[in-house]
């Protein structure tokens, strides 16, 4: 009777608790999420369901107790009503993740915080299908201590930034307490940046894929290396490489007095030291102003880019690379092929870095005055992509994207578009319309 009692008490302690939905909103037990974290610690698998149609004060904190586990995280889920999410918004982080790992926080439209619309001080933690805009500051900002890997995805970006340091995405990890994590954002729009860099990511690794950048203050992207006054001691520039790998995406240049899309390496404050890639992807550059597509900044290892179309559209000159700011590791290590560049483009890489690249006057998008950015057929970008993209000698990419399999838009998207290859992959984030299919029925 008693082995049997201990058996039933060992099993009450080993088995996890049901999970527990609450709900919040102002006919709720709970009128807010501070008030819900305030009385409950959420755990592994619990969902919060906040209502829609209303808007709740900013200084919203997930705790460090309300935190789920690995493969079962907390989920908080703004329920729309009436079509509208509910709406968090003022204070000075209108929503900081306080090292509340193994959470999922999605269908809020976040704003206002003076110092930043989102904190993100947590590892594992995913935000989707939420927008974040008009932030007199960061839109979303990760810490230097205690962030680890972070998903942003489906998600819209705008009207964020302030001056040169206050940027609409500004991401971090901390390569001490949280190694080998990443950063991925996939499918979200971020555009119409007030200040900085619309993103600027020192993250350990970074996965950019199928997003539209557009309307950057300076950069559109920026992939660096930690900033060396705020990290951890014990924390040393050669710690661990980081890599970015950025695929898929269109991105828009539109400012003519900042004359740069793209930098890495560093900034000044900190350098990676290492491996960059650019895949499939599509730049316009609207500005009038001659623009350097990738400026090369700092410790550096290696860049590749392969199957990217640069586009003029408004007249000024493309200069495919500064390097002069370039400190390479290991020399210099460019490498790329099938890109397509405008006639006349200035400092392309040679002919023995870059190989089958292509130039013309007109890439043949459907409408690009629409932004409809996709290959006509016949258009020179149909079928001329490189099918099996290579990184420089002696320096592979770690778990390269290939091929792509999605497509950004200009716009908040929700998940299903797929993107299609008829055998031969064509140049730049879009296949021709007789290639591509979606998943979701849109056309």
């Amino acid at each position: 009777m008693m082995r049997a009692a201990g058996l039933l008490l060992l099993l009450l302690v080993s088995s996890p608790l049901p999970a527990t939905t609450y709900q919040v909103g102002p006919a709720r037990t709970h009128t807010n999420l501070n008030a819900l974290f305030a009385a409950v610690d959420l755990g592994a698998g619990d969902l919060v369901e906040v209502d829609g149609g209303v808007t709740y004060a900013g200084g919203v904190i997930v705790p460090q107790a309300d935190g789920g586990a690995a493969g079962n995280p907390v989920v908080i889920r703004g329920i729309a009503v009436g079509g509208q999410r509910p709406r968090i918004a003022g204070a000075g982080n209108t929503v900081e993740f306080r090292q509340s790992d193994h959470l999922v926080f999605e269908g809020f439209d976040i704003s206002g915080g003076t110092s930043r619309c989102v904190l993100q001080g947590a590892h594992d933690v995913t935000v989707r299908d939420s927008v974040i805009h008009d932030c007199p500051g960061h839109g979303i900002l990760g810490t230097d201590r205690l962030s680890g890997s972070f998903t942003l995805e489906y998600s819209e970006v705008y009207n964020a930034g302030n001056g040169t340091n206050q940027h609409p995405l500004y991401i971090q990890s901390d390569e001490i307490a949280h190694p080998g994590s990443v950063f991925r954002m996939q499918y979200c729009y971020i555009h119409d940046g007030n200040g900085g860099n619309l993103l600027k990511s020192r993250h350990e690794r970074s996965e950019i894929y199928y997003n539209w950048f557009e309307g950057a203050a300076y950069h559109e992207l920026e992939l660096i290396g930690p900033d060396e006054n705020t990290q951890a001691p014990g924390w040393t520039r050669d710690l661990v490489r980081e890599d970015a790998d950025v695929v898929g995406n269109v991105i828009i240049h539109t400012n003519p007095s900042f004359g740069s899309v793209i930098r890495v390496g560093g900034d000044g404050t900190g350098q990676s030291k290492g491996r960059t890639r650019f895949v499939n992807n599509t730049f316009v550059l609207s500005s009038a102003a001659d623009t350097t597509v990738f400026r090369i900044f700092d410790g550096i290892q290696s860049v590749e880019m392969h199957n990217n179309v640069i586009d003029v559209s408004a007249g000024g000159t493309a200069r495919i690379e500064r390097t002069v700011e370039a400190v390479w590791t290991d020399g210099r290590q460019i490498h790329g092929s099938n890109n397509w560049i405008e006639t006349g483009s200035t400092f392309v890489p040679p002919m023995s870095e870059w190989t089958s690249t292509l130039s013309g006057a007109n890439p043949g998008f459907i409408n690009a005055a629409l932004f409809d950015l996709a290959p006509l057929p016949g258009s020179p970008l149909q079928d001329a992509g490189d099918n099996a993209p290579t990184s420089v000698v002696g320096f592979p990419f770690p778990a390269p994207l290939f091929p792509p399999t999605g497509q950004p838009r200009r716009q908040l998207m929700a998940p299903g578009a797929a993107r299609v290859i008829d055998g031969q992959i064509d140049i730049g984030a879009f296949e021709a319309s007789g290639d591509l299919i979606f998943a979701d029925g849109f056309d």
